[in-house]
Order: C-alpha cells, then sequence, then structure tokens
C-alpha cells in the first residue's frame, strides 16, 4: 500500500509541501498519495484576499488578514524560491518591494507549473485528527463546506500547514465598552482609504502596527497614534504620527496613556499579534509555542517530538518566508519517503529543540536573529536535493532593508536589491511608494 499524507492548508507553506512532493516525483521517485486540505475556495494562504471579515459564507472564521494596499513589507530578494525566479515568471526582473496581487500571481505561477492543483480539496476544512496507536496511523475529520458533509480518512503521516497569523490576539482594555468609535484587530483590517481624515490609535509595536500606521497614513489619515508596551519603534515617523508609552484608557472619544498624556481617538486598531490555533488538533498533537525562531517541541523545527509521524511547516516566527517554508517541505518530504531518518530516541529530538531554543537566546539582535535563521535553511537546504542558494546574500538584503527602514520608514520600499537566484539587480519601482496609490499588478509591472 502507498503512504497516504495529508497537508492541511494551501497557502505558501502548504504549496511549499505540494512542490516538494511534485519535484521528487518529476525526478522519477514514487511519492506517497498526497491529499492538501484547503479550507478557502482558492489557494494562496494569506495572500488570497477577500473583502470579508468575521464569518465566511460558511459560517467559519475569516482565514484572511490581508488588506488592500498591502505590498511586501521586506525585499523579494530575501523569500524568492530557488527553483522559480522572478524572472522566470514575469519574464523580465521587477522591482524589489511587490504588491500583494504580484506576490499572489508570484506563488500561484510555481504551483501552476507544478500542476499540483488536482492534490487540493478545496472548500474542505479539518474539524479533528487523531493518531491510531493500534495501526500508527492517523484519523482525519474533514468537513466539505459546499456540500455540507462530514467524513473520516486515514493518513500516514499529517503535515500541519494552516500558518499562524490569522487567529488574532485580542486584548481588552478599561473603556473599550463605552469608546463611541470603531475598535478592530488588523485581522479584520481592510482598507485604509476608512480611516482618510480620521486621528487614528494602534496599539503595538510591531511590523503590523508599523506597516497598518503607513497604509493609513500614505491614504490621509489625519493622525497615527501608536501605543506600545514595551518599547517604541523608533523610526523617524512623519509629523503626524506620534509613538507613546501604554494605552491606560479610553473613554468615549479620549484615549488615555501612561505618560499622562491624552488624545482624542476616532478609531482604534489593535495590531496585537496572533495566536498559533490549532482547535482541530487534541492536546497529545498540538503545538503550543511563542512566536519565536525555534518553537517548542519540534525537532529541525518541523517533526513533533511527541510523535514524528507528524509535521508543521511554517510555524517559526519570520525573517526568511517562502524559501524557508521549501526548506522545511524538501525535509519533510524526504522524511516521510524514507531519505532522512529521524532519530527514535525522544532525548535526541527534544535536545535538538533546546539547542535550537539556546542558539536563538544567545543571539543579541535583530542581525543575530537574522544569520540565525539564515542558518537554519543552509542546514535543512544541505541535506535534501533543494536548489542551493545564496542564503547569505538574501542576509545581506535584510540588513540593507534594516538600514533603509532606519533612514527613511516612508521610502525603504524605493530602494532595489540584487536577485540571490539571478543575480539580477531590480529596477528601482516607477513610482515613490508613498505616491503609488494604485497597487495592481498591471499598474507595477509598467515600465
Amino acid at each position: 500500500m502507498k503512504k497516504r499524507v495529508a497537508v492541511i492548508g494551501a497557502g505558501p507553506s502548504g504549496l511549499a509541501q505540494l512542490r516538494a512532493f511534485q519535484s521528487a516525483q518529476a525526478k522519477g521517485a514514487e511519492i506517497p498519495e498526497v491529499v492538501c486540505f484547503e479550507k478557502q475556495s482558492n489557494w494562496g494562504g494569506l495572500w488570497n484576499y477577500t473583502w470579508r471579515t468575521g464569518l465566511d459564507e460558511h459560517g467559519e472564521p475569516v482565514h484572511g488578514s490581508m488588506y488592500r494596499y498591502l505590498w511586501s513589507n521586506g525585499p523579494k530578494e530575501g523569500l524568492e524560491f530557488a527553483d522559480y525566479s522572478f524572472e522566470e515568471h514575469f519574464g523580465k526582473q521587477i522591482a524589489s518591494y511587490p504588491p500583494r496581487a504580484v506576490l499572489f500571481d508570484y506563488i500561484e505561477g510555481r504551483v501552476k507549473k507544478a500542476g499540483v492543483r488536482d492534490w487540493i480539496r478545496f472548500s474542505s476544512t479539518i474539524r479533528m485528527v487523531r493518531y491510531n496507536k493500534d495501526k500508527s496511523n492517523f484519523t482525519v475529520t474533514v468537513h466539505d463546506l459546499k456540500k455540507d458533509s462530514m467524513y473520516d480518512e486515514e493518513f500516514d503521516h499529517v503535515i500541519v500547514a494552516s500558518g499562524h497569523f490569522s487567529t488574532p490576539s485580542v486584548p481588552e482594555y478599561l473603556g473599550f465598552d463605552k469608546f463611541h468609535g470603531r475598535v478592530m484587530h488588523a485581522h479584520d483590517f481592510r482598507d485604509a482609504r476608512e480611516f482618510t481624515g480620521k486621528d487614528l490609535l494602534l496599539l503595538g509595536s510591531s511590523y503590523s502596527a508599523e506597516d497598518v500606521g503607513s497604509q493609513c497614513w500614505k491614504y490621509g489619515a489625519k493622525s497615527i497614534t501608536v501605543a506600545y508596551r514595551n518599547a517604541p519603534m523608533g523610526f523617524d515617523w512623519p509629523d503626524n504620527w506620534q509613538e507613546v508609552p501604554a494605552l491606560l484608557r479610553m473613554d468615549e472619544d479620549t484615549a488615555y496613556f501612561k505618560d499622562g498624556t491624552s488624545k482624542k481617538i476616532d478609531a482604534i486598531i489593535l495590531c496585537t499579534g496572533y495566536k498559533h490555533h490549532f482547535p482541530y488538533l487534541p492536546d497529545d498533537l498540538r503545538l503550543k509555542t511563542a512566536n519565536r525562531l525555534a518553537t517548542a517541541d519540534l525537532y529541525k523545527g518541523v517533526a513533533w517530538v511527541h510523535n514524528p509521524k507528524l509535521f508543521y511547516i511554517g510555524m517559526q516566527d519570520q525573517w526568511f518566508t517562502f524559501n524557508m517554508f521549501d526548506a522545511q517541505a524538501w525535509w519533510v518530504r524526504d522524511a516521510i519517503m524514507g531519505r532522512i531518518a529521524i532519530p527514535s530516541d525522544k532525548n535526541a529530538l527534544q535536545k535538538d529543540v533546546a539547542d535550537r531554543v539556546a542558539g536563538e537566546d544567545a543571539g543579541q539582535d535583530a542581525h543575530d536573529a537574522i544569520h540565525y535563521q539564515g542558518d537554519y535553511i543552509k542546514e535543512l537546504v544541505a541535506e535534501t536535493d533543494y536548489p542551493t542558494f545564496d542564503v547569505d546574500g538574501a542576509c545581506e538584503a535584510f540588513f540593507e532593508w534594516k538600514e533603509h527602514k532606519k533612514k527613511d520608514v516612508m521610502a525603504f520600499r524605493d530602494n532595489a536589491y540584487k536577485s540571490v537566484i539571478t543575480g539580477t539587480m531590480a529596477p528601482v519601482h516607477h513610482t515613490p511608494w508613498k505616491h503609488a496609490l494604485e497597487d495592481s499588478m498591471e499598474s507595477y509591472l509598467e515600465n
């Protein structure tokens, strides 16, 4: 009997896994039967934009946290697929910070070329995964949302690739129930134009606050106030943008902060992060981890130490994205196909996790963190046939990006970097980011 493998999610992580198996098949290997389950009606995960918030047409929580006008907040040269360059896809080199529609097209292009769409069951959400000790396999309970019917299937391996940026972490603040304006999490943010002319309060001090705030500034918010709990982001912000210490409370129209200041506010966006959330996994299979580079309980960052027949892809905090998911997916494929041996001693698996945590903790700053994740990718790539690429060069692009943000956080997207796959320099985009109000693929790709 052929092995059967279930992949949960058809976003960048799940699609990386499908491409990994297809790549082995294209080289003549016999691969397991692979079935991918995707809750949405199309592939792309978070890059599959929807206007919906809250619940979808089936009553399921909306997966997408994607908003209109999102542009990549890091250089594309750090995420380029080693086996499918931007130049191969678009027929030319493109600027370094593509908007969502461009990145979606790029992700889709590779899996269209690979011909793996038939491996995916769309509008199918997982209700439960159970491990059968007597059979050494898993029973996966699937809900076909279009038919509104549930069924069970058995698999030898399960790969969780459903991401961790779709279930918001939503804190409560004193006075939210009195406030007359809108309170929302960034997960439900869709269009910056909603806040044109508004005094906006953002809670949080990481990439989400930076980017949502920047979008709202670009599309004409009257003012941006960002309240941080630990430390400000510290960039040289525009005149109508300020960072203040933690929010203490709200009343009907005013926010009061820890430093004694206050400000009248029209709307609040919570940029307070996301949870690793797997309601379809029982306690003995469910990952519980902080959002960090070295995840809890995952050997090599992917294999569940308590049952290495179960794998997770893309669960780390991320500097690298698509190419890291690839490195993980190729490694998981080879473990499932018997090309890589996972130690049978659980202590060895747990020591690997502890060593990775210690390695991350030894880092001093973002520079160390980027190298740490780059070294992790190199480690996985070295053990598979994934095409080697200049990981250190990608790290350099990230370092340049950090410097460009320090210099001008509202203009860092106007810079260009060299592809580590083709060696070609990207062109500078035809319009400075702050003036590029149209984010369609047609507009972006104009010469």
